[in-house]
């Protein structure tokens, strides 16, 4: 099963020098039954694109989060995309992300597919975003658009090999 893992880049830095994604459990995104149901007409592309923009979203609240402790983290978010064996992800039932799975272990790097990192450029948007992100997930209106914006722009694809290169 494909599983977009939310992540920052500092994460994704301590992740190539461990060699996993982790600590474990591990919350992800994924094609769920919950998701197919919800969006019936969607092929596995454009569900896995669903799941992809989730994924997105949890990053830009990991990136909320951190600056909230004072951690300085890029306005960068960051998804990994992973293979790992459907038999291992839990998938619960959840109304408001349909997408979301838990991983119970963490995830090698020889796993992963790729890395899908936002654009430097979107930086602006990025930061609005990190200051509304919240009161957008508990329903302003204003808020939503920040968060919008920052979700107009499209993550960039970065291959395994590529990661020492994106973290330098």
């Amino acid at each position: 099963m494909r599983v977009y893992l939310p992540c920052t880049l500092p994460a994704l830095a301590r992740a190539a020098a461990d060699g996993e994604v982790g600590p474990a459990p591990l919350t992800g995104y994924a094609v769920t039954p919950a998701l197919i149901e919800w969006y019936v007409s969607g092929d596995t592309e454009e569900l896995e694109y669903v799941a992809l923009t989730d994924a997105a979203r949890a990053s830009l609240r990991m990136l909320a989060a951190d600056r909230a402790d004072g951690v300085d983290v890029p306005a960068r978010r960051v998804v990994i995309a992973a293979e790992v064996p459907d038999g291992s992800v839990t998938v619960g039932v959840d109304l408001e992300e349909r997408s979301r799975v838990r991983v119970p272990a963490p995830v090698p790097l020889g796993k992963v597919a790729a890395v899908h990192v936002d654009d430097p450029q979107a930086a602006p948007d990025i930061e609005a975003a990190l200051m509304a992100v919240f009161a957008a997930d508990n329903g302003d209106g204003d808020a939503q658009f920040d968060v919008d914006g920052a979700e107009a722009h499209e993550l960039l694809w970065y291959a395994t090999q590529e990661i020492p290169d994106l973290l330098a």
